[in-house]
């Protein structure tokens, strides 16, 4: 079996899409998915449960982590610029397994973050509601708990209907929305910023590190999980105008801007309120109300709100190139590579990857397997990295008008050695469903993506 079978580079056939996506929206698209629940839920319980005051040091070791994956994904999408981000990738330098298994540990990660945040969107839209007296059956309020009285999440899966309809539009249209949103996230931070700059008590900064240094690296852990998104730029490059250059720029400003807006909300929010108290939903709001700013809390909350929108359009932007990434490859069905008429955009793959998210966000409670998003990212992420070596080996090094890793293999080697660090610090259960999912990806391929492979009939 021919499992390492590569692709060969080929720049100029991946045409099929509309290229019409500036630097401007690419940095967009990074913001947009990157800043969300991340900014307006996990800093506060990286605060509580971590590292306190200290979750800034965490926010700057993952970010460390993620740029140094972040130039990774720089020099692939300067050098092979088309659609698929890592899967199409390590086709080129790995070969096919090794391409679906980035590819499935990449749908399993755009599939959580989707579902998680449609129904992180959810809970708080009903307690929007709830403020108006108005309360849906409990039933219809959350996935399937019957403990809970709950088996569907309705406000969930009417999100995922919209948002799935709106990014069937043509890319720039699709996107439109997702730019107006993201200024939308910066004058909310903007607002708590400026608010809360002057009721900042030193005090709460000790102690510093309560949790020592392990809360640190613990909180790394968690926090890397509020950068995903950045690798959705990458997902773009075939409707891009200028791949080569605005890609590899999209990504490293979009990382850039969200890490000195995570580090300064931080630091704010623990100056504000004491640490222990964070553990809440909804972090940023409730620092507002501790003090005595209610209605400040609630501009935020509608803001955020209307904001997780734009996590939700990123995600399933990607999520439907990705899978119609794999189709062209013969890997999934080919009925997902159809491309529609009008709007030169993959419709059959955003209904099935909208169609997916539903059902997950609508159905199960997916609180269990938010770590889960994190390995599945971490080991694509050392695969990129090791991968820019073997790029380098294959094509030697970039010409002058491509994005340049420094250092290679150092700095390959840094990101992959930093990259398992973090997986280690995750919990035990966390890498048996991992494991079980890798399994489940591996029996798909060898039942079905093998034998239909575009490499194997063309060999035929």
């Amino acid at each position: 079996m021919e499992i390492f079978r590569k692709r060969p580079i080929e720049k100029n056939s991946f045409n099929t899409l509309k290229r019409e996506l500036k630097l401007k929206d690419l940095i967009m698209l990074g913001i947009g998915a990157i800043i969300g629940t991340g900014i307006f839920v996990v800093t506060g319980q990286a605060s509580a449960d971590y590292a306190g005051p200290a979750s800034m040091i965490s926010f700057i070791i993952a970010a460390l982590v993620v740029i140094l994956n972040g130039i990774c994904f720089a020099e692939f999408a300067s050098r092979v610029p088309v659609s698929g981000g890592p899967y199409s990738y390590m086709y080129v330098v790995f070969g096919e397994l090794t391409a679906w298994i980035a590819g499935w540990l990449l749908i399993c990660e755009y599939m959580l973050a989707v579902s998680t945040v449609a129904s992180g969107w959810s809970g708080y839209f009903q307690g929007f509601l709830s403020n108006w007296g108005i309360q849906l059956p409990q039933a219809l309020t959350a996935g399937y708990n019957p403990e809970e009285g709950t088996y569907i999440d309705l406000i969930a899966a009417l999100i995922m209907i919209l948002v799935t309809l709106w990014v069937t539009q043509e890319a720039k249209k699709a996107l439109r929305l997702n730019n107006a949103m993201v200024w939308v996230k910066f004058a909310v931070i903007i607002l708590f910023v400026a608010i809360g700059i002057f009721f900042i008590q030193p005090d709460n900064w000790q102690p510093y590190m309560p949790y020592g240094t392990q809360g640190i690296f613990n909180g790394a852990a968690l926090v890397f999980f509020a950068f995903l998104g950045f690798d959705s730029i990458s997902m773009a490059a075939e409707e891009a105008e200028n791949p080569q250059k605005d890609v590899p720029r999209g990504i490293i400003g979009s990382i850039s801007i969200t890490t000195i807006l995570y580090v300064v909300v931080t630091l704010i929010l623990t100056g504000i309120v004491p640490f222990s108290k964070l553990g809440v939903a909804d972090p940023v709001a409730f620092a507002m109300r501790y003090i005595d700013q209610g209605f400040i809390g609630s501009v935020i909350s509608v803001g955020t709100i209307l904001t997780l929108l734009t996590v939700t359009i990123s995600m399933l932007y990607s999520l439907a190139r990705l899978i119609y990434s794999i189709s062209k490859d013969g890997l999934l069905p080919k009925y997902l590579q159809q491309i529609d008429e009008k709007r030169k955009t993959p419709k059959h793959a955003t209904f099935v990857a909208g169609g997916m998210g539903l059902f997950f966000a609508a159905a199960f409670p997916l609180n269990i397997l938010a770590e889960l998003t994190n390995i599945t990212a971490l080991t694509c992420f050392a695969l990129m990295a090791l991968g820019v070596i073997r790029l380098r080996k294959m094509l030697g090094p970039p010409k002058k008008d491509e994005f340049k890793v420094p250092l290679v293999p150092l700095i390959p080697i840094i990101s992959v050695i930093s990259c398992v660090f973090l997986m280690l610090q995750l919990d035990k259960i966390t890498w048996t469903v991992f494991i079980i999912s890798l399994v489940l990806g591996l029996i798909i391929y060898f039942s079905y993506g093998y034998q239909h492979s575009d490499l194997n009939e063309k060999k035929s």
